[in-house]
């Protein structure tokens, strides 16, 4: 990665000069602490994950919920992370954490640009995951977001699409102690 990532402080600071509330950043340093705990996992097994990025990914995943709440502020927090001189892989991360992913007509419904907003890398996949697995600044578990997603009325691939990320997670991590 050529660029330079910005430091856990610099993130969080971009965080408030965004308007993120303290309940966003709580949230966001809460992904970023479970998502570290999975990425180290994952380098113990030997896969390779760059621990930093997912650190500053994780924490800077919903700086577009300073402006929008709604699905939106994937897009959103990758045009603030842009124009903070952000590496493209954190703005990956961020445009690609909502859901499991965001599949091309779905994002074509949304009225998103056209890109790819699904997870790719594994550290794209990591943020996405813990992000499922923190309600607020808490640990839950995966049936519980799936369960409150059923509810929201999410299309069926949006389920399925989260149920596959899991199981990718699962057989990468194991029994991680990490995962509520």
């Amino acid at each position: 990665m050529s660029e330079k990532l910005p430091s856990r402080e610099q993130a969080i600071q971009f965080l408030h000069e965004s308007g993120c509330s303290k309940n966003v950043i709580k949230h966001s340093e809460k992904v970023a602490e479970l998502a570290l705990e999975i990425a180290e996992e994952c380098k113990e097994k030997g896969i390779n994950v760059n621990l930093g990025l997912v650190e500053i990914g994780a924490l800077l995943h919903d700086i577009g919920r300073s402006k929008t709440h709604s699905v939106h502020h994937a897009v959103v927090g990758a045009k603030i992370a842009k124009s903070l001189g952000s590496p493209e892989p954190v703005i990956s991360i961020i445009k690609r954490h909502v859901g499991g992913g965001i599949a091309v007509k779905e994002a074509e419904r949304l009225g998103w640009p056209k890109d790819i907003y699904i997870p790719q890398t594994i550290e794209e996949k990591i943020v996405s995951y813990a992000d499922k697995l923190i309600e607020g600044s808490r640990r839950v578990p995966i049936e519980r977001t799936i369960k409150k997603l059923r509810s929201e009325k999410l299309p069926p691939s949006s389920i399925t699409r989260l149920q596959k990320l899991h199981r990718e997670m699962l057989t990468l991590v194991g029994d991680c102690k990490c995962l509520p």
